[in-house]
């Protein structure tokens, strides 16, 4: 037993070898992702930042952004243009989470505030990782956006993957449970309950790159542990899905589709 033990360091080295592959740092984009939303909403960070100090954490963001992406891109990549296209799509985002904050505002009679939804709401943080993470992914990133989707996931229970395309003004309540597949297609002013469901109908590795997932058009409402699957499922603009309803089939914008369930009381 004790030549097996003294051998067995040597062992995993070859183990390691074998098994390595070029990845981010797991710890490094998480400290990215904190330093990011601290920039953009200092109210987590519990402080504001002067002009100079705004300017030299967007440099050394660039950069931290610079080294996470390196292990993953082929050789013949340029990191500069795309940490470039990254920082450009900023602003943007930014808009597009004032928005979001906006919607949970507007949504939720127990949100008080701006800062109360920024600080305290897990669909918005969920949100907010997924707006980076999507924004990595569609530049060809590997890795490094399904780390970001699975820390959202682990901290708030809701897994968006990072290709699932969502518009904007888009709201979470309570949210755990929350699944949004790959290929999933999200409209405008979108609302998504606790325990939701946007899958397949079936999973084969064959079907990787094809549309597995629904298209959920603007203005739907998805109450609680509902379930819609299929990639050629599309449930109309301004549709009402009910609680526990099972979806795989499409429904025509204006739909209400609801759940009845036998209850006896004895």
């Amino acid at each position: 037993m004790e030549t097996t033990i003294s051998a067995f360091p040597r062992q995993l080295e070859c183990l390691h070898e074998r098994c390595y592959c070029d990845a981010p740092s797991k710890t490094g984009a998480v400290e990215f992702l904190g330093r990011l939303v601290a920039l953009l909403f200092p109210v987590t960070h519990g402080q504001l930042f002067s002009l100079d100090e705004i300017e030299y954490r967007w440099r050394e963001l660039q950069l931290q952004f610079s080294r996470l992406i390196h292990p993953v891109l082929p050789p013949d990549t340029s990191r500069a243009e795309l940490v470039r296209q990254f920082f450009s799509a900023i602003p943007e985002l930014y808009l597009d989470l004032i928005d979001d904050a906006e919607m949970f505002n507007e949504s939720d009679p127990a949100a008080h505030s701006m800062e109360e939804i920024v600080l305290c709401y897990p669909g918005f943080y969920a949100i907010m990782v997924h707006r980076f993470a999507h924004a990595i992914h569609s530049l060809g990133v590997p890795i490094l956006p399904r780390i970001l989707s699975e820390h959202a996931h682990s901290r708030t229970g809701i897994d968006i993957h990072p290709g699932a395309q969502i518009g904007k003004h888009f709201y979470i309540d309570h949210g755990t449970g929350i699944v949004i597949g790959e290929t999933c297609v999200i409209g405008e002013r979108v609302k998504v309950y606790q325990g939701v469901t946007l899958g397949a109908t079936f999973v084969k590795k064959e079907l990787e790159g094809r549309k597995r997932h629904p298209t959920i058009e603007d203005d739907v409402i998805l109450y609680a542990g509902c379930t819609v699957l299929g990639g050629n499922t599309v449930i109309g603009a301004g549709s009402v899905i009910g609680g526990s309803v099972w979806l795989t089939e499409s429904v025509p914008a204006g739909t209400k589709v609801f759940h009845t369930p036998e209850i006896k009381i004895l």
